[in-house]
């Protein structure tokens, strides 16, 4: 289906929602992208617009960046040298039927779309976007990896922490290249299935087992869980990628005066496969916001 006469504003963001843009232009919606100053590409019915003073009262749909609007109300715009910030006017003025798409959503977000009861859908929360995500997610953290280690990762000891969307298919991925992996997770039913996937199960009993001898450990638990004190039991050779949200879960001040190479890398979709991650992004939003199908006979 099309999308024509339906019009959609895009407020800040990445290299992902310039994919966005692109895929909707091509289903002739009119686009409206503040904070792209700087961007040189240009799409049909595509409109650069200075948000300070508009009002928007006339868009069908609202697209916010990934990381969505911080808590002082301010809004990641990758193609702007100025700053973006949606005030409660700006949230006033838009329409109830008009959905508002965010990566997240961060207390200030959720309590503007409460105050003037506006729709708000979590992109990343939604399976349909979070499994695909984990894909490009998993690449780029092998990919860092691989960069830091002087070793292949075939035969390495990896460790993945958390069996979620990511550390599955983290899991799977690092399985396929033939390394040696480790899973931790706390729920039996996820320790059942990094068994039955052919991996090796730990528990928090057996956590500093797990992590003695390991040349790498991939971290997804957005929470304490490579603190200090276990920190003191990872070797200083073993290379951290930490792909939690910030500030993730690893304690970096004490990993940097150990000596081990750790780093957060959240987003990285948006670093190593913003086309592949928009495109996700974009069908989910088209299907969201396409009218429903009426089939002949009520089926």
């Amino acid at each position: 289906m099309m999308l024509t006469g339906i019009k959609m504003a895009f407020i800040g963001g990445d290299a992902r929602i310039i994919e966005v843009v692109r895929y909707v232009s091509d289903l002739d919606a009119s686009t409206y992208l503040f904070g792209f100053d700087r961007l040189s590409l240009s799409f049909p019915d595509m409109q650069k617009v200075d948000l300070h003073s508009t009002s928007l009262a006339d868009f069908d749909v609202i697209v916010l960046p990934i990381a969505g609007m911080d808590d002082e109300g301010r809004v990641d715009a990758a193609f702007s040298d100025a700053p973006l910030r949606l005030t409660d006017e700006h949230f006033a003025s838009i329409s109830k039927n008009a959905p508002i798409f965010s990566g997240i959503a961060r207390p200030a977000l959720q309590a503007m779309v409460r105050k003037h009861g506006l729709q708000l859908i979590r992109l990343m929360e939604l399976d349909e976007v979070a499994i695909l995500n984990s894909v490009p997610t998993a690449e780029g953290a092998i990919a860092m990896a691989m960069e830091r280690t002087e070793i292949t990762l075939h035969g390495a000891t990896c460790v993945v922490m958390g069996l979620g969307r990511c550390g599955y298919t983290l899991g799977r991925m690092l399985s396929g290249i033939g390394a040696n992996v480790r899973v931790f997770a706390r729920k039996p039913a996820d320790l059942a299935r990094i068994a039955e996937m052919g991996l090796h199960p730990y528990d928090h009993d057996h956590l500093i087992e797990a992590i003695t001898d390991a040349d790498v450990i991939f971290n997804t638990i957005p929470a304490p869980i490579l603190t200090a004190d276990v920190l003191t039991h990872v070797p200083r050779s073993c290379v951290i990628v930490d792909i939690a949200s910030a500030p993730g879960g690893t304690d970096f001040r004490f990993a940097e005066k150990r000596g081990i190479n750790a780093i957060l890398a959240p987003s990285l979709p948006g670093i190593v496969a913003p086309k592949t991650a928009g495109r996700i992004i974009a069908q989910t939003i088209v299907r969201m916001i396409q009218p429903p199908v009426n089939t002949p006979g009520g089926i």
